[in-house]
């Protein structure tokens, strides 16, 4: 009668509604009933006793980078074996789909820290597509793991019809018939089933390569009118925005923010990167709900997304992106793939006083804290100075300031010397009234880029362990409930996606959550070799006691750390077009 039976959880609907103990019985990919009573059992190839565990949709990651990694390793296995059954890609304003590999390597390579050479040997060896249409078909080709939906980028047209050069110059502006085609491209994305567009305008996000070696991103040369023209394509098909403001000019936040209004107009949907506590801006964290009510009292449709955790970052030597965001540090970025000429500049007296001078700089927006006493050494061939900070490894050198004791070490040992900070998130009382705000989507991940920096996979996991306790110690600040809605149907919902809800007939995208195993195991970080990168140590998470079943479509793909063997071999997921 049922290809799969999970009985006795305590089961959520993904749209906010009470939970209750239920037998739930899957059919063809679609949950086909959700009984009170045991379900009969006869000739059902897989039971799942889930008594004392949750049984919810499947978690949406509304923000990763896998562009890459889906057409080498389409399994995407460590989002999926943390409960994660749909991943949304093309952020940032990068995707794959009108580039060559050259290009796509010089979007990626530095931005997302994805090593450039096998971002150009997957696009170049992998691409058979011309147009989104024929992208979309080679991905549902593919044999996917979890469910795919996508942006379609703003940085990747601009470059495929202007070409990169011209794409990243200040003083060219695309003719009247560039402009024609990129506005063609995206509407054939959109006719595609693209949940919309990525449009980046942060300025320190830099290309890799030589020809254009950082320059900003392609969307970041865009004119108003060319932004406002494809943002009335996507308001026109109620289609999102995802957009990244620059930082460090107000106008382009308010800018991106205003878009989404419709007093005279239709709404357009914007999420925007990002709602954070930043240890940098402490202040910055009450300005998040209060842009968000103000436009969506002006009948907008807007939403910050925002990470649920602490971001915790990690590096190897001075290969950490939130060093572009000042001069000093992305002109030692900027000779990343020049090692010998690297240290030279570090070790160059000129240079430090100039990376003192923005390390000092404590006014105007940033990412980063930029206090080297608040970043761990976690590992270096001189163990006298592990679990010590840069700006104590000074005092013990006899006073010297905390930028030359990090970029002494740095000269000394490279990428050899590995360290640790938060940059924000940092307090739960605020993270907790974020995670809260109907105006915030939950997500940002990342996953798939950043690959030895930061390990966010379980993301939704450590947010159902915060509710969880805040509920057992009487302080809740959202229901478990309306926690599960907003990692699942809420995101579903808004993006127009045929998943995150659990009710019969729905999509039979399932985790099951053991709620005796979200505790501190989920902070731990661990490391994984990447294949088909080079075997590349990767970032991860393993909790495996936590996540004891995952289902896409109905087929069991993964339950306590172990793979099924379909996942990666046989086409589970689906790609999901915009509704």
């Amino acid at each position: 009668m049922f290809d799969s039976i999970i009985k006795g959880g305590r089961w959520f609907d993904g749209t906010g509604a009470p939970s209750a103990i239920r037998h739930l019985g899957l059919r063809d990919g679609r949950v086909a009933e959700v009984s009170q009573t045991p379900l009969d059992e006869t000739g059902c190839p897989r039971v799942i006793d889930a008594t004392g565990k949750w049984v919810m949709p499947g978690m949406i990651d509304i923000h990763t980078h896998y562009d890459v990694e889906v057409l080498l390793d389409p399994a995407l296995s460590e989002s999926v074996r943390h409960g994660v059954t749909t991943v949304l890609f093309g952020s940032c304003s990068l995707s794959t789909v009108h580039v060559d590999g050259e290009v796509a390597g010089d979007l990626f390579g530095r931005v997302e820290a994805i090593p450039r050479e096998y971002v150009v040997s997957a696009v170049e060896t992998k691409k058979s597509w011309t147009n989104a249409a024929e992208y979309v078909d080679a991905l549902e080709q593919l044999p996917l793991g979890p469910n795919l939906a996508a942006f379609i980028g703003h940085s990747d047209i601009r470059s495929a019809v202007m070409g990169l050069d011209r794409a990243t110059r200040k003083e060219v502006k695309p003719t009247a018939a560039e402009l024609a085609e990129i506005e063609r491209m995206l509407v054939e994305a959109l006719d595609a089933g693209f949940v919309g567009m990525s449009s980046q305008q942060l300025m320190f996000d830099k290309l890799d390569g030589v020809v254009c070696r950082s320059r900003t991103l392609p969307s970041t040369y865009a004119k108003s009118k060319e932004r406002h023209r494809l943002n009335t394509l996507l308001r026109n098909r109620n289609r999102a925005l995802q957009g990244g403001p620059d930082i460090g000019s107000p106008t382009s936040l308010v800018s991106m923010a205003l878009s989404s209004t419709g007093l005279f107009r239709k709404p357009l949907k914007v999420s925007l990167l990002s709602a954070a506590d930043v240890k940098a801006v402490p202040g910055a964290a009450k300005m998040f709900p209060a842009v968000g009510k103000i436009i969506n009292g002006l009948r907008g449709n807007f939403r910050w997304q925002h990470l649920p955790v602490p971001f915790e970052v990690y590096s190897d030597g001075i290969a950490l992106p939130v060093f572009e965001e000042f001069g000093s540090g992305a002109a030692a970025l900027h000779l990343s793939d020049q090692i010998e000429q690297q240290r030279h500049l570090l070790q160059d007296e000129e240079y430090r006083r100039s990376f003192r001078k923005d390390y000092d700089n404590k006014y105007g927006p940033r990412a980063w804290h930029r206090d080297f006493f608040d970043a761990d050494i976690v590992a270096c061939p001189d163990e006298s100075v592990i679990g010590k900070t840069f700006g104590q490894v000074g005092v013990d050198r006899g006073g010297l300031h905390p930028v030359d004791a990090f970029l002494d070490l740095v000269v000394e040992h490279g990428d050899k010397l590995r360290w640790r900070t938060t940059i924000s998130n940092h307090r739960p009382e605020v993270a907790d009234v974020l995670a809260a705000d109907p105006s915030v989507q939950v997500g940002f991940s990342d996953a798939g880029a950043h690959l030895r920096n930061m390990a966010f996979y379980n993301f939704g996991l450590r947010l159902l362990r915060r509710v969880n306790d805040a509920q057992r110690e009487d302080r809740p600040f959202l229901t478990v409930e309306r926690a599960v809605h907003r990692l699942t149907g809420e995101l579903a919902d808004w993006y127009g996606l045929d998943t995150g809800h659990l009710r019969v007939g729905d999509r039979a995208d399932v985790a099951v959550i053991d709620p005796a195993y979200l505790d501190e195991s989920l902070d731990a970080y661990a490391e994984h070799p990447i294949e088909v990168f080079g075997n590349l140590s990767r970032m991860v998470n393993r909790n495996d006691d936590t996540v004891t079943a995952v289902f896409v479509n109905g087929r069991y793909v993964f339950g306590a750390g172990k793979a099924d063997p379909a996942l990666g071999t046989e086409r589970v997921g689906s790609f999901l077009r915009a509704s």
